[in-house]
């Protein structure tokens, strides 16, 4: 996870100021990458504690295509309550706790004109299965005509599987990037997304390619930063899952389990919303 240090420095020594939509401010640069390879370990960040299972539930609630946060809650994930209860979107909820049209709704139930709708992951991972050299192994959440139906619009906004040598490996696209608090999320998000795949394709986990526009710090931040950069990262742990699972949907929370987890104590900061 050295590289995820090294974006941090990056960021806080190059950054440039700029205001935001919160009002906290950012420091901020434009346009990066990061590769992971899974065969070096699993991405969690060693240099503060990694909020694991709520990642992995995050994630299984994306892959459920749900938009209530109540389902989120009650696998112990609260990190979309302020989203829930933000003035600005409560207004526009259908139901209490409803999100709208987030991440997890477009990927698996994406609307035609026709107002059928398409499952994106599941259309890609027959594709991988059938004809894994497809070049169109791409969800994407960024729909443009229904961001005002979101608590939030997305920050990670599509992703492409590619298969070569038994072996798969995805990149994602992020237009906005939290880098202290949100980025070591989703990282260890699509590295545990890559898993999820390539087990029900029958391929090995390859490299997470993370490309990042608008990345940036956040202005009430900067100590925090500056706390993680001291730090001397540790080796990457490994993840394990449960190798009976054959379909996406099948996957639970004591299917996914982070091994030979060492870490520094956390760093608390304020999410800005």
């Amino acid at each position: 996870m050295r590289q995820y240090l090294n974006l941090l420095s990056d960021v806080l020594d190059h950054g440039v100021d700029r205001p935001d939509r919160t009002g906290v401010g950012t420091r901020a640069v434009f346009g990066r990458q990061m590769r992971f390879h899974m065969a070096d370990g699993f991405p969690a960040v060693t240099t503060k504690k990694l909020a694991f299972k709520s990642m992995a539930a995050e994630l299984l609630w994306f892959l459920r295509g749900s938009s209530d946060v109540k389902e989120l809650q009650q696998m112990g994930c609260h990190i979309w309550d302020a989203n829930a209860e933000a003035d600005y979107w409560k207004p526009k909820a259908r139901f209490e706790g409803d999100l709208g049209r987030i991440y997890g709704v477009q990927w698996r139930s994406w609307i035609k004109p026709d107002g059928t709708t398409i499952d994106q992951l599941n259309d890609v991972i027959e594709r991988i299965r059938k004809n894994p050299s497809d070049r169109r192994l791409i969800v994407t959440a960024w729909n443009p005509g229904e961001l005002d139906q979101m608590a939030l619009p997305p920050c990670h906004i599509f992703f492409q599987f590619f298969a070569v040598n038994d072996e798969l490996s995805v990149l994602m696209y992020q237009r906005s990037c939290d880098t202290f608090l949100g980025v070591p999320f989703n990282i260890a998000s699509y590295a545990l997304l890559l898993h999820m795949v390539a087990q029900v394709t029958g391929l090995k986990p390859g490299e997470f390619i993370h490309v990042l526009g608008d990345t940036h710090i956040y202005m009430n931040h900067f100590e925090q930063v500056k706390q993680q950069l001291s730090r001397e990262p540790y080796s990457c742990p490994k993840l394990w899952l449960n190798p009976e699972i054959k379909n996406l949907e099948d996957f639970t929370m004591e299917d996914i389990k982070l091994l030979d987890y060492q870490c520094h104590p956390p760093i608390q900061a304020e999410m800005a919303v």
